[in-house]
């Protein structure tokens, strides 16, 4: 949905609630400043200014077309190819929204899992060890090492050790959406993005994947985008409310969803919007 002249006018004058974060234990390992994003001429997004503390999981939630993906594609530079984004995404102190940067390392550092479960046409271990021998491991003994260690954190080793030659598109879809976890983390991330992960799982498969976030917080910061109420309460520790194009509330989990400080947000959240 993309935001006229009147709405954004009139959004103008609404409250709007975002904190800045300040927690010595979990300090911002990412943050947007002034961050637009624009289809041709039109604006999709156009207020973005967050922060995003490390160690800790973070839900966007709005309704549909409210920005959300725009803006979470934006932090690892999903959409350059597709739209123009201005404004400051700054990674450990460097705006890595600039031209100089290198976007292929900077993806490391900043991975992202897609809505469908998206294997490769190949076995399980190659689906791992693809990206780790283009960037020159090698070494079975190391291959086999980063492997194992990215299925037991994408909580898929014990289901799958016996059958990683098999292709992974034998997968069940919650397995197959956990591969797609344990390729990301297997290049070793500081940010893990991840986009509406659950939307095509069934509820245990979900219960699943919502475990593996909640162990992977204690390596990884985890930004993650879901329609789902539920998950965003149970899993996250912050949320950020988007409508129609711009960030309205960021607080606290637990503020956003028993005592929201904008109207919209409260109506949202609670079955009441539209």
């Amino acid at each position: 949905m993309f935001v006229n002249n009147d709405v954004k006018n009139a959004m103008a004058m609404e409250e709007r609630h975002v904190i800045k974060l300040s927690d010595p234990d979990h300090p911002v390992i990412l943050s947007t400043e002034d961050l637009h994003v624009y289809y041709g001429k039109k604006e999709a997004l156009f207020e973005g200014d967050l922060e995003f503390a490390s160690n800790q999981i973070t839900a966007l939630i709005g309704p549909s077309g409210s920005g959300k993906s725009t803006y979470l594609r934006s932090l690892n530079r999903m959409n350059d190819r597709i739209a123009t984004v201005t404004g400051k995404i700054m990674y450990r102190g460097v705006d890595i929204n600039q031209p100089s940067i290198d976007v292929y390392e900077m993806r490391r550092r900043v991975g992202m899992v897609f809505q469908r479960p998206n294997p490769f046409a190949k076995s399980i271990y190659d689906n791992i060890a693809f990206a780790l021998r283009l960037r020159g491991v090698t070494g079975k003994h190391k291959l086999d090492e980063i492997v194992e260690t990215s299925l037991k954190q994408a909580a898929l080793w014990d289901q799958v050790k016996d059958d990683l030659n098999k292709s992974a598109l034998a997968l069940s879809g919650g397995q197959a959406q956990r591969l797609c976890i344990a390729r990301a983390i297997a290049i070793k991330p500081d940010i893990l993005l991840l986009d509406e992960p659950a939307s095509a799982l069934d509820p245990v498969s979900t219960g699943q994947l919502e475990d593996t976030l909640l162990s992977l917080k204690e390596h990884y910061t985890i930004i993650i985008v879901t329609h789902n109420m539920q998950q965003a309460a149970r899993i996250s520790e912050y949320t950020a409310f988007f409508n129609q194009g711009r960030v309205l509330e960021y607080d606290t989990t637990s503020h956003i969803f028993t005592n929201p400080s904008v109207q919209v947000t409260s109506d949202y959240v609670s079955g009441n919007f539209g």
